[in-house]
């Protein structure tokens, strides 16, 4: 079934690649896409094959899905993020199937009701809030219980998808705690005005992945459902990291492959009239788009083949952010001032490929992590603490 999914995605990318000047001119997304990638099979890729979907395990199922978002990502970054986010957030259950005996009722039961759902309707994230620097851990948002029931309160932005996605992952202190938990949002019918506790705080303005609806929202006193295994936040967001790093670098990789095809395409027309400089960072252009594609298959390899591949994947993630934007930059020095233009493809590229340095983690963080473990001698062979 992976196999009929991914060609009828590839069939849904050829589609809007051949749009692909009028795609990149807009701020808004098309519904009609994401019901396009819906009858494709696309919303199996976040639900257990036990329930009808695509994934099995991590080991066995990160590559194929990502195969496929990377598919997808060749028609259209910005469609193509969003859409990544479906199984991105429905890791958090899919990568932790049990937990200890006082939870495992209710968390099987949610389990059951997410996947239900996430077979016909999108999931998204909108976990970030202004101030945090990308730190979940700083939430400044309130979940307050009554009577069992949570309400949100608190703001929070790259709500990637919003208007799209039905449901969305996000995190806020439990009132009477200290520590933040995750907790998930039904934005269903919900107007924006603030009348129902959502009001749109800032409509997404972004240079890059243009299109994605990242608006910020501000919640006051919405509800929310908490994860039926309460105060494991970090647990279950390790679990997630390497199934959701690979997705987020998988778009851009196949953003970085596009842009290469294109320009090859061009300058193949007329070789000879590069100028040395010009065939040099050319040249610098492949290398980099060659590594990236390296270290995306290393990373799906420590996924395949290691317990605990976290790190691996975070070095390749932030690797590929660091060669995605260089090799972007030089094919525009190549191609020269026209790819200011707005007409120009390889502009808007170059912003989207920008993305993946500030998906979860973003910079600072991700860098943190990984010069914490580089000298843990305790630390698994994959890289991760033990």
């Amino acid at each position: 079934m992976t196999m009929i999914v991914l060609e009828r995605v590839k069939e849904i990318a050829e589609g809007f690649d051949a749009d692909r000047t009028a795609r990149q001119q807009r701020r808004s997304l098309d519904p009609a896409d994401f019901a396009a990638l819906r009858d494709a099979g696309f919303l199996r890729t976040g639900v257990p094959a036990e329930s009808g979907g695509l994934y099995t395990d991590r080991a066995a199922s990160t590559r194929p899905v990502c195969e496929i978002v990377r598919a997808l990502a060749q028609g259209d970054s910005s469609v193509a993020l969003v859409a990544a986010m479906h199984p991105a957030v429905l890791s958090f259950w899919l990568a932790t199937p049990e937990v200890p005996p006082d939870y495992r009722a209710a968390w099987a039961d949610q389990r059951r009701s997410v996947f239900e759902a996430a077979a016909a309707e999108w999931w998204g994230t909108i976990t970030s809030e202004p101030g945090s620097g990308g730190d979940v851990a700083r939430t400044k948002a309130v979940a307050a219980q009554t009577n069992g029931t949570y309400r949100l309160t608190g703001q929070k932005h790259f709500g990637s998808g919003s208007g799209i996605t039905s449901f969305m992952l996000t995190i806020a202190v439990p009132e009477g705690e200290n520590d933040p938990d995750w907790f998930f949002v039904d934005m269903r019918d919900v107007p924006w005005d603030g009348s129902q506790g959502l009001r749109l705080a800032a409509e997404w303005d972004g240079h890059g992945m243009a299109a994605t609806q990242s608006h910020g929202m501000a919640y006051e006193g919405f509800p929310a459902t908490r994860f039926a295994w309460p105060a494991n936040w970090r647990a279950l967001a390790d679990a997630a990291a390497p199934f959701v790093g690979c997705l987020f670098t998988a778009v851009v990789l196949g953003v970085v492959e596009t842009a290469v095809s294109s320009a090859r395409a061009s300058l193949a027309k007329h070789p000879d009239r590069l100028r040395p400089y010009e065939q040099v960072e050319w040249t610098r252009a492949e290398s980099e788009a060659w590594l990236a594609a390296q270290a995306y298959e290393g990373m799906l390899r420590a996924v395949e083949s290691k317990p605990l591949p976290n790190r691996d994947v975070l070095m390749g993630k932030e690797s590929v952010a660091e060669l995605a934007e260089s090799c972007l930059l030089r094919i525009c020095r190549v191609l020269g001032g026209g790819t200011f233009s707005r007409r120009s493809p390889f502009g808007h590229w170059f912003e989207d490929v920008r993305a993946l340095g500030f998906l979860r983690p973003p910079w600072s963080l991700a860098y943190d992590a990984l010069f914490s473990t580089a000298f843990d001698k305790d630390a698994d062979p994959s890289g991760a603490p033990r």
